[in-house]
């Protein structure tokens, strides 16, 4: 939902909510790109989600609701003049929360990275990468994630592999993409310092939380046999170094009734009980062919 203020009240929200303190010191309460919210949001280009108009209005202590013009659905991809005007950016279509976003977002936070970038005049750079395995993940890229990205955003994702290495990426270049991702509070840049992590309207539908989970099980995570004796104990693993979305995946699968494991040496978090192992395939399950591969080489049939 985006809000529509009186024209010159988001500036001066914005402004009042900023004070003494820095853009980027703003821009990380409210989880968005700085750039984004010192020239696009504050110059009103771009209307305020309604998390951040709410968390604006927070910072302040002051209700700017009787100067809401109107609530509008997201539209992002849709806006009029200047660098957005009919031609310069691919018009993307404007996804709905949904199951499928989520897991899409899930995959972003597990493996992804997104990049905006842009000195002076010359072209920005703008895409989300999804990285994996050169051959184990290529199945999930290819067949999978490129199918939900065209289904989702209506775009095409790319597939890059980088000479002399072992990965491979799942690349979108679109301006438009980073910003909204942005606005859901995953900024671009280093993902452990910028701390990223599930956004809330993911948290508050326990659908959506499992497909997010889903997302970061297919990229950073991983299945184990536990035991040389009995081949049927497996174990999954999550291992991410953003300690943040660590303690909040941690948090998620206790929120949907599952025992995980504290965090072990600072990145990892594991189911272990079997039961719950029948409950993640029950209820979660896996997209990336590498995980259903490797649980059928460990067992003779799913639990």
């Amino acid at each position: 939902m985006r809000i529509k203020l009186k024209k010159g009240k988001q500036k001066e929200l914005i402004l009042l909510a900023k004070g003494n303190s820095s853009w980027n010191e703003l821009a990380k309460k409210l989880k968005i790109d700085t750039h984004y919210l010192s020239v696009e949001i504050k110059n009103e280009k771009r209307l305020l989600s309604e998390e951040s108009y709410n968390n604006l209005c927070r910072i302040i202590n002051i209700n700017f609701d009787k100067y809401i013009e109107d609530k509008l659905l997201d539209n992002w991809g849709r806006s009029k003049g200047g660098i957005n005007s009919e031609g310069s950016t691919i018009k993307l279509k404007a996804p709905n929360y949904s199951e499928d976003l989520a897991e899409f977002v899930g995959a972003v936070l597990g493996d992804g990275n997104i990049l905006s970038y842009k000195k002076g005049k010359k072209v920005g750079v703008y895409n989300i990468n999804i990285a994996g395995d050169i051959n184990k993940d290529r199945d999930y890229h290819v067949n999978y994630l490129k199918n939900k990205a065209k289904e989702i955003f209506d775009i095409e994702a790319n597939e890059v592999i980088p000479k002399r290495r072992h990965e491979r990426f799942l690349t979108i270049y679109s301006k438009e993409l980073v910003e909204f991702f942005s606005q859901m509070g995953l900024i671009p840049g280093h993902k452990i310092k910028n701390q990223i992590t599930i956004p809330d309207w993911i948290l508050k539908n326990e659908s959506y939380l499992k497909a997010c989970l889903r997302g970061l099980i297919d990229t950073d995570g991983s299945i184990f046999r536990m035991s040389k004796r009995d081949y049927n104990l497996i174990r999954i693993n999550f291992t991410n170094y953003n300690k943040k979305l660590l303690v909040d995946t941690r948090n998620a699968f206790i929120q949907l009734g599952f025992h995980p494991s504290n965090i072990i040496n600072e990145h990892q978090i594991y189911l272990s009980r079997q039961n719950e192992i029948s409950k993640y395939l029950k209820d979660i399950g896996f997209s990336n062919k590498k995980h259903i591969d490797r649980l059928n080489s460990i067992r003779s049939s799913v639990v």
